[in-house]
């Protein structure tokens, strides 16, 4: 069987690892890992986390033969590219795809100066995606990676089915994820997986989820991610409508934009209403901590500070290496005043379940 390694590693030094240990799944997994942090291309990191599933299970004899004989692009999800990558790592070479990847100049990384004292108080992550839709990595992994970085729980919050570029679950198989996340806990504990999703916010504010699976979950994200340059009065109407549900705990990235590469502009909302709704209904206002998204921005980041609303200071991670980003939502949270009892994740999980537990109750 060809061997896979889920290692934390960033962009730097990775061509001075694969002279080392070269195999053809871990290449391709860190390199999706790579571009997914670098280039935001999620059709390209999606093309690689294919191809590695599919050579995933194959003896590693089987795999030669086939690359001897030219025949790795007949294999399904493998492209010209993948299979470079892949011959190149079966002869011990360094793939030339990951060695541009690794040469490539890096952006500076986001603040993280003011972050210490708020990420030593974290109990958790709230938003996090695994292997069942996005992500690249088993809810396992994402789970032992948490429980390492000193976390006491995470929210698995997999998307939903609406948005089937990114593998959204549906119904049923968001049911079948609670009986996976059920049994993983007993092996994990006292680490907790809390069962959730980042669900949809369809254009009209309707949740994109069954209304009795949402009330089954510990923690509901929803973010919009569909129709971002909706006219302000109807975006601000479904950012209310979804905070209104009984179901929802924290707004996700609420403005949508990315900041890297050719960017996305903000969604257009009106801010002031939407978060002091989310004050009065006692709801969190995400920090998301992606370097591409560092949403909200500092000026709307005040305003939440200002309403009153709570924060979830929350990773985003599809992959193991990415939870450490929370350190970037922390500054950001240190800079704009936030206390520890209004950042949700700071709270022990007896504390957390109580608070989305009152929202389905004064729903």
């Amino acid at each position: 069987m060809v061997r896979s390694a889920e290692t934390d590693l960033s962009v730097v030094g990775m061509a001075a690892r694969y002279r080392r240990n070269v195999n053809p799944v871990d290449a391709l997994e860190q390199i999706a890992d790579a571009l997914q942090r670098v280039r935001n291309a999620r059709p390209k990191v999606q093309a690689f986390r294919r191809a590695a599933d599919t050579i995933r299970a194959m003896p590693e004899e089987e795999l030669r033969s086939v690359a001897r004989d030219g025949r790795l692009t007949d294999l399904p999800g493998i492209g010209q590219s993948t299979a470079t990558v892949i011959d190149q790592a079966l002869r011990g070479e360094t793939p030339d795809y990951l060695t541009r990847l690794a040469n490539a100049p890096e952006a500076d990384d986001p603040p993280t100066s003011l972050a210490g004292p708020i990420r030593a108080a974290l109990r958790g992550d709230l938003h996090l995606h695994s292997d069942w839709s996005d992500g690249g990595h088993t809810i396992e992994a994402m789970a032992t990676a948490a429980r390492d970085l000193g976390h006491d729980y995470l929210v698995l919050t997999d998307h939903s089915r609406s948005l089937s570029i990114a593998k959204g679950l549906s119904a049923a198989r968001l049911r079948e994820q609670l009986d996976v996340v059920a049994a993983l806990n007993v092996g994990l504990a006292p680490f907790r997986i809390l069962t959730g999703i980042e669900v949809d916010i369809l254009a009209d504010g309707v949740l994109d989820q069954d209304e009795e699976l949402l009330a089954a979950l510990d923690v509901v994200v929803a973010s919009v991610h569909s129709q971002l340059r909706m006219d302000r009065e109807p975006m601000t109407r479904r950012m209310v409508s979804a905070l209104q549900s009984p179901h929802v705990d924290v707004l996700g990235h609420c403005t949508g934009r990315l900041i890297v590469g050719r960017g996305r502009p903000e969604s257009s909302f009106d801010a002031e209403t939407v978060f002091q709704v989310a004050a009065d209904l006692d709801k969190a206002v995400e920090i998301n901590s992606r370097p591409e998204r560092l949403d909200p921005p500092t000026r709307l980041l005040a305003q939440v500070f200002d309403l009153g609303a709570k924060v979830s200071i929350d990773s985003d991670a599809h992959a193991t290496w990415q939870l450490g980003w929370q350190d970037y939502g922390c500054h950001r949270a240190a800079a704009a005043g936030f206390s520890l009892d209004r950042i949700v994740n700071a709270w022990p999980v007896e504390d957390l379940l109580a608070w989305t537990a009152a929202h389905a109750e004064n729903g």
